[in-house]
């Protein structure tokens, strides 16, 4: 079971964040969805936390629908378990930017993470989706798995607890493995060499996306 907690969170200069980029997660096509259709829900909140929907911002509570075009936005200090169709699930940081461009439950979609961290978690086991996650650091290439993708001991990192992860960037891809963890110094370099990441910092990782 997850619990919110408020930690603070390892940060990077938001100049980080503004190149176009992308964490691909590779699997099957995806249609189109229909416009203002719900795609999943708040779990979670904790601290402040605002939806944006077209120009209407509003404050994010535990329960509420998620549609496509949803701009997620934590505050200092502030949490958010989101679900994603029935069997995925996003767990937020705090001062973290999240857009859910289009999701498909089953197929996939895009979604942006543009400052912050995240946990993307979907069950080992279940057909392969193809969900893109644009940041500005590369392209990510997923197979149904659970990952931390944000700030981490001041480099952009990925560290995959199961699945595995394809991280491109600067013209080089690297496949990540289970209990294995990647850097990106800055944007548009290539990531670095793969690591076996240790117990204290995945720890600090997830803490930094709310997970104790």
């Amino acid at each position: 079971m997850r619990t919110l907690n408020a930690f603070s969170p390892v940060t990077l200069s938001r100049r980080f964040f503004i190149a176009g980029a992308a964490l691909a997660l590779t699997g099957i096509g995806v249609r189109a969805t229909q416009a203002n259709a719900i795609i999943g829900k708040a779990v979670q909140i904790t601290g402040e936390v605002t939806r944006k929907q077209a120009e209407r911002l509003e404050g994010l509570k535990a329960g509420a629908s998620l549609m496509d075009h949803d701009f997620v936005k934590t505050g200092k200090e502030s949490f958010a378990s989101l679900e994603l169709g029935d069997d995925t699930s996003l767990l937020l940081g705090s001062e973290t930017e999240l857009l859910i461009d289009t999701f498909i439950a089953g197929q996939g979609g895009v979604i942006e993470l543009g400052t912050g961290q995240m946990v993307f978690d979907r069950p080992e086991g279940l057909a392969k989706i193809d969900l893109t996650v644009r940041t500005a650091f590369g392209m990510i290439g997923v197979r149904g798995t659970k990952f931390f993708a944000g700030p981490s001991r001041s480099a952009f990192a990925v560290f995959v607890e199961h699945g595995l992860v394809d991280v491109t960037g600067g013209g080089v891809t690297r496949q990540v493995a289970p209990g294995q963890g990647v850097e990106i110094a800055s944007v548009g370099a290539a990531p670095g060499e793969i690591t076996q990441w240790g117990e204290a910092r995945i720890r600090e990782a997830y803490a930094s996306a709310g997970i104790r």
